[in-house]
This record gives C-alpha cells, sequence and structure tokens, in this order.
C-alpha cells in the first residue's frame, strides 16, 4: 500500500518539541505495531524529534543565503545526536521511517515559523529513491502546502553514509524532485562517499566541500589545490559550492578570496531553535574587510616530473646473444639513436654507445673478424635505468656523479623496471634546467620562500580587492664583495640570513614574504605597523650578518676586494637595505608597476644612512 503521512494539526509556536504524530504504511515497511514498539518508533510517536536551523552565508557579504535543517533526539537516552539517531534506526531497520519523520518534523517547524528562505533538508539517496517509488512526491507536496511552503524554498541535500547501489533509480527521482521545482544538494563531497560519479550524473545545483577540507585550509596547500580543483569541476557541471566547517577567520577569509560563494560553521552561525537574520558580527567582520588571505605555499624544492618535458624514443632492442654485424645494421637503419638497449625479456640489462662501437666497428678487418660474433663486449652492463615518474631531486646526484659516461650512454626508460625507451644525457640535463627554472619562478630552490610567479599573483589579488597595503623591497648592501671573497657557500648563507630574519618580523597570515631571487626580497604588508617591522628587520639582520664575516675582517670593518671595474677598495660590512611603496586603491594598474615603484624606493634606500626609504606618493617623492 502507499505511503502515506499524516500531520496533525500545528501547535503553537515555542510549545515543546513540534512534531505531528506520524503514521507509516509501506508494502515493504515493517508492521506498524512492530515500529511503535521499537526505540525509534517511540520517539516518533511521542513528538520527541525536533530540528535545529543553521545559516548558510553568501561569502561575498555575510548575508544569510539558506538554512541547513539539523535533526536532533530526545536529551536524555544518548539519541541526541542525528549519528546516534540513524544508528539506532539502523539497528531497528527502521531508516526509511525516520528519514520520512524528520522531514515531516521540518517542514512542519519551517511553516509554523512562517519562514519565506530557502530550507536545505538531508535525505538519504536510498530513502528518496524509496519515496518516490513508493509515494511518489504528492505525499511531500500537500506537506508543502499545508505549511504554506513554496517548493522552490526546498533543497533536498542527499548524504550518503553508504555507496549509491542503484545510480539510474537516483538519477530517475532527482529528475521528479526538480519537475516540482525542488533542488538537489550533494552533501559532505569529498568524504569518501559522495563520489565524482554521483556529482556527474545527478547533476545537483549545489554541492556542500566536506569539512575535512576546509578545516586549517589557510595552512595546507593541498586543501587550497583541492577547493580550486573542485571550482573547475563546479564550472563544468554548473553548480555552486558551498564550504562547509568553517571554523576560522583566516580559512573565512581564505575561502572568499578563492572566489567560493556559500559558507556554513560555526564561525558564521551555530545551530539554533530558529533561523537567523544574520550571521555572526566577527564573521561578517572578516568577509567585508578588505584584507586579502595569503595563501599558503610549497616550502619545499620541485618536484616535477621531467618526462612531461621529454619525447622518450622508441629504440629497438638487442640481446646479449646479437651479433655485431645486426648491431651495426640497426645503427645505420636508426641514424638518429645515440644507443640501443640489451634486454632480456622486457628487463634492461645493459646499453651500446653508437659512437664507441662504429669506431672499433669501421676499423681495418673488424668486420670480417668480429662481425659474427655477439656484442656483449661493447654494452655497458651498468646502465643508468630511471623510472619513468622520477622527478628533479632524483636526477641531481645522476647530473653531479664523477661518473659521467652517461651523459654519453644516455639513460634507459623503465616502468616498474620493464624497458620502455631511451632518453640521450643532454635532453636530461636540458630539461633538469628548464624545469629547475621554472620551479624557480614558484619557489625559490635556496629559501623555499615563493617565487615571481606567487609575489605577483598575490600582489594583483591584492589590487583587485581594493586593499591599501605596503610592499617592501629588501635587498643587501654590498654583498658582491661579500660573495667574491668567502665563496657562494657563504653567500647562500647570508641570502638565508634575510630569508630567516624577514620571517621573525612578518605576521603570519597577514604579511607575504617572497623571494625574487639573489638577494633580493618582497615583503607585502597588511600589518598596521609594517615601518617598525622594517626598521627590526635591518637591526637585526646587520648584527647577525657581521658574524658572518671572518673575525680579522669584521675587526677592520669591511673587506678589501675589486670593485665591478676591476679596482681594489675597502667594503664595509654587508647591510640590510629595505625600500618601501605605500599601494593606495586605484593608483596602480598592476603588479608591475607596483614592483617598479618598490624598486625606486630600494634604490633610495641604498643610499640613505640608516637604510630604509619610503615612497609616499607612488614615485612622485622619496622620504628617507
Amino acid at each position: 500500500m502507499p505511503l502515506t503521512l499524516h500531520v496533525s494539526s500545528p501547535p503553537k509556536l515555542h510549545s515543546v518539541p513540534v512534531l505531528s504524530p506520524v503514521r507509516l504504511y509501506s508494502a515493504h515497511a515493517p508492521t506498524q505495531q512492530l515500529v511503535l514498539d521499537s526505540t525509534i518508533g517511540q520517539i516518533i510517536a511521542q513528538r520527541r524529534l525536533y530540528p535545529l536551523f543553521q545559516p548558510i552565508a553568501m561569502l561575498t557579504d555575510g548575508s544569510v543565503y539558506a538554512h541547513e535543517a539539523l535533526i536532533r533526539g530526545p536529551d536524555a537516552g544518548g539519541l541526541y545526536t542525528p549519528d546516534a539517531l540513524f544508528a539506532q534506526a539502523s539497528e531497528e531497520a527502521l531508516n526509511f521511517e525516520l528519514e520520512v519523520a524528520c522531514l515531516v518534523v521540518i517542514l512542519q517547524r519551517w511553516g509554523e515559523l512562517k519562514q519565506r528562505g530557502r530550507l536545505f533538508v538531508n535525505i538519504s539517496a536510498q530513502s528518496l529513491i524509496r519515496l518516490i517509488k513508493e509515494g511518489g512526491l504528492q505525499p511531500v507536496m500537500r506537506l508543502l502546502r499545508r505549511w504554506g511552503i513554496a517548493s522552490r524554498q526546498l533543497v533536498l541535500e542527499i548524504t550518503e553514509h553508504e555507496r549509491v547501489l542503484d545510480m539510474p533509480a537516483l538519477v530517475e527521482a532527482a529528475k521528479a524532485v526538480r519537475q516540482l521545482g525542488i533542488q538537489i544538494a550533494l552533501d559532505d563531497f569529498g568524504d569518501g562517499r559522495s563520489s565524482l560519479r554521483l556529482w556527474s550524473e545527478v547533476r545537483p545545483e549545489v554541492v556542500k566541500i566536506d569539512k575535512y577540507f576546509t578545516k586549517n585550509l589557510s595552512t595546507h596547500t593541498d586543501k587550497v589545490k583541492t577547493i580550486q580543483a573542485l571550482q573547475k569541476i563546479a564550472d563544468i557541471f554548473d553548480a555552486e559550492l558551498v564550504a562547509e566547517g568553517i571554523e576560522t577567520a583566516d580559512d573565512l577569509r581564505l575561502l572568499r578570496d578563492l572566489g567560493i560563494t556559500y559558507g556554513q560553521g560555526y564561525l558564521l552561525a551555530r545551530p539554533g531553535d530558529t533561523p537567523r537574520t544574520a550571521v555572526q558580527p566577527e564573521a561578517v567582520a572578516v568577509v567585508v574587510n578588505r584584507q586579502v588571505a595569503v595563501y599558503p605555499e610549497v616550502r619545499q624544492g620541485a618536484q616535477a616530473n621531467i618526462f612531461d618535458r621529454l619525447t622518450i624514443m622508441q629504440a629497438p632492442t638487442i640481446e646479449a646473444s646479437t651479433h655485431n654485424d645486426q648491431v651495426a645494421e640497426l645503427f645505420l637503419k636508426y641514424p638518429h639513436l645515440h644507443a640501443l638497449p640489451m634486454v632480456v625479456g622486457d628487463r634492461p640489462i645493459g646499453i651500446i654507445n653508437r659512437v664507441n662501437f662504429l669506431n672499433y666497428y669501421s676499423k681495418l678487418y673488424y668486420r670480417e673478424l668480429w662481425g659474427s660474433k655477439p656484442c656483449l663486449q661493447w654494452a655497458n652492463m651498468q646502465p643508468r635505468l630511471i623510472e619513468n615518474k622520477h622527478n628533479i631531486d632524483d636526477l641531481l646526484g645522476i647530473l653531479t656523479s664523477d661518473d659521467q659516461r652517461y651523459l654519453n650512454d644516455g639513460f634507459i626508460v623503465v616502468e616498474n623496471g620493464r624497458y620502455r625507451g631511451l632518453c640521450r644525457g643532454d635532453q636530461i640535463v636540458k630539461s633538469v634546467t628548464e624545469t629547475r627554472i621554472e620551479a624557480a619562478r614558484h619557489a625559490n630552490p635556496l629559501t623555499f620562500l615563493p617565487g615571481n610567479i606567487p609575489i605577483t599573483e598575490h600582489i594583483d589579488r591584492m589590487l583587485a580587492r581594493g586593499t591599501e597595503f605596503v610592499v617592501g623591497y629588501l635587498d643587501l648592501n654590498h654583498f658582491k664583495s661579500f660573495n667574491d671573497r668567502y665563496g657562494y657557500w657563504r653567500g647562500d648563507e647570508m641570502i638565508r640570513l634575510v630569508a630567516k630574519v624577514a620571517s621573525g618580523h612578518i605576521e603570519e597570515r597577514r604579511d607575504f614574504l617572497g623571494h625574487v631571487g639573489g638577494d633580493d626580497f618582497i615583503v607585502v604588508f597588511q600589518s598596521a605597523n609594517w615601518a617598525d617591522h622594517c626598521h627590526h628587520m635591518i637591526e637585526e639582520f646587520n648584527a647577525q650578518a657581521a658574524m658572518l664575516f671572518d673575525e680579522a675582517d669584521r675587526l677592520e670593518g669591511g673587506i678589501e676586494a675589486e670593485d665591478r671595474q676591476g679596482f681594489m677598495q675597502v667594503f664595509p660590512l654587508t647591510t640590510l637595505s629595505i625600500g618601501a611603496v605605500q599601494v593606495r586603491p586605484g593608483c596602480f594598474k598592476n603588479a608591475e608597476q607596483v614592483a617598479n615603484a618598490a624598486a625606486a624606493a630600494k634604490h633610495a634606500a641604498k643610499k640613505s644612512h640608516g637604510g630604509f626609504a619610503m615612497n609616499e606618493h607612488h614615485g612622485a617623492r622619496l622620504s628617507v
């Protein structure tokens, strides 16, 4: 018999838990007496379910976009939370009955409160399928009409505790729901149960990002990249994203700057008995504030796969028994090959260098004496094998080792030890060089600080938001003489000291530190006391940098070295200069203009006595 929902007359507002008596009938449901004898059945019959409402906010201005209804059970008995309720319902095989009862009480309460906003209601895929199959949506529509709720207000939020077993049925159920003007949302995407296929086939209007990806977002680069990937998928499927579990101002600010439209979490508002007209003032303050989030950056060397830049040569293979004449024929047939791999089955065991082999093969009488002999004597039986997923750092040791024959012989590319092709040594060197240069634009390999690309992107984001900020350009005075005198290793130590000191005088999550290259650094300040930070950087660096000089030079107050024209002169101890430019809304078009103004301030700072200069009027005048 079809499912029917019976709703009692609405109780007065502010009465005890508002749930009308529910009688559930279904051809496949337990008998009513069995339901009533169960713990869940008694909770339903005794009207001990009630909803709380948590707002979903617009991250552009902090206004309330919608509410999610969250069901609660009796305060006593350990069945207050949804997890406990549904665990008990699962034991009693009453999940469907509990979900329908939750739907009834939520709609009833929403209608009693005479709310006109959008309402998200949780329902499992299996229950939605069964609801459509056994009773259609007419009972639900009657509930909506009974309580004066427009169907366009309702969003059914699919929550999955197990993988969807009947995807076609769910797709059809979603179509039926949409025909009535009700939207579909997908809950907790990314928790392992809400799959990309589910998103692709059901095509929900809203997808809620699981709180795992939003918690501590401001300190996890991988989570930021995951959310950016979800944004691209949402564009493909024309869906809106809701970030769940927002609990800190830094995470909220970053989600806003990433362009996530909606958010939900304790920082915005906790669930309450009644819907809210506004979220917490502190959350609104974060959303409307012009401060720009500092994206977490990767603090490690480049890990790019160099084979993304290479074309692996498909070379024919030889065996240990292959004759020298056959090897010569292959080299003549394939003039572009620098070597031939020797294999046993599909496992490489050696490599024959083209130049070395042909030099001997072309000698007088060689073919007559050795042509029909096996080629094994000309093979390097310790070839360098590299997996096709090797990254740059894996190969640096090879390229800088004393044994350079691999640059001539090349490399055999393998996949799980099986032969896949050849690469020339010069190709590997070129690829490693290009990849490291590209990687340095993202993260400097010496300090692991953000490079030119992240610096530019951060400044452009601040310009786009109309934020007032300060850019400090850090540069060393008399660094070349120190580098020439003590060598690059100690020079690198000096550069790392700049990074260490600067990192200690910026405010995390507000100020951005980047390494342009060499001894040039950029700090983008949003902290109010930025000038104090600059002066403290200069003072601390100058004191610590002096200790990097040999004692004799330090006592002399400098070192004697050649200047850029080749003349000997005494250079003072290395010190730090900082040129600052104040960036106000509308005064600069792009990051390049800001960088040029900061560079001008830096040149003025290097000429000043205290090592600091500020560009007060965007290039019009410098204050020293």
